[in-house]
């Protein structure tokens, strides 16, 4: 009776252990799903609004000249921050459909914050450096997601260089400085790349804790997950280029 009963209960754990399996797989999937359609919205919306700001004799037309030269840049510039803080103060009371179409709201705003990419750089070097990107994020949310190995203290020192870099970011635009430019460059690249591995392995422990919730509390911790991954992605993409994007 003993040989029988240790027999259903690691039955018993083996069978959970595989419904969790099974669980993660889909909610990680979603997560990069979420992620790539926000990818997506931003390029479309990116280079939909750089083609409209050129007008045929390839200057800046009267759209593009109020989106970069006007006081109006500055909201466009700061607009997607205020967002996030809005996403996170807001997601309790939103249904999963309303985050999500919130998620993409803030993707194509981004695209329009970013727009001037495609007047500044070649459009080779801007492919170049997103394949590049691309094949780093793989391989840094691949390594937080299978590695053993706790990460999870590197929390509180990428939050602080976080804050740290943008207020140097901040500072930056009025000084100019190429120096500082570079830096902040370099310090952007490793911040995350470091983001991209901890909170890869966050989404994952996330799941685990919260596994046998509610399906909408599930549904929006990945719109948040995807939202994180995307914010990775896309801040290493941008300090990338920076380094590997050639100017028209």
């Amino acid at each position: 009776m003993a040989d029988y009963n240790t027999y259903r209960s690691a039955q018993g754990v083996g069978t959970r252990g595989a419904v969790i399996d099974e669980g993660l797989r889909a909610y990680m999937n979603k997560v990069y799903g979420l992620m790539a359609v926000g990818m997506g919205v931003t390029a479309v919306a990116a280079y939909g609004v750089s083609a409209m700001a050129v007008d045929a004799s390839g200057q800046l037309s009267q759209f593009g000249v109020a989106i970069y030269t006007s006081p109006l840049k500055w909201v466009i510039m700061f607009a997607p921050l205020l967002m996030v803080f809005a996403f996170g103060a807001a997601m309790n009371r939103l249904s999963v459909q309303g985050a999500t179409m919130m998620f993409y709201a803030f993707a194509a705003m981004m695209g329009l914050s970013i727009s001037s990419i495609f007047l500044v750089y070649t459009a080779f070097s801007i492919v170049q450096t997103f394949l590049v990107t691309a094949i780093a994020f793989a391989g840094l949310s691949l390594w937080g997601y299978t590695t053993k190995k706790d990460i999870s203290g590197w929390g509180s020192f990428l939050i602080m260089g976080l804050i740290g870099l943008i207020v140097a970011s901040i500072v930056n635009i009025f000084l100019q400085s190429s120096a500082m430019q570079f830096a902040i460059s370099v310090i952007g690249v490793l911040i995350f790349a470091g983001l991209t591995a901890y909170d890869t392995q966050n989404i994952k422990n996330t799941y685990l804790r919260m596994a046998g919730s509610d399906r909408d509390f599930i549904g929006k911790a990945a719109i948040m997950g995807a939202l994180q991954l995307y914010l990775d992605f896309l801040n290493l993409f941008m300090f990338l280029l920076q380094f590997l994007g050639n100017r028209e």
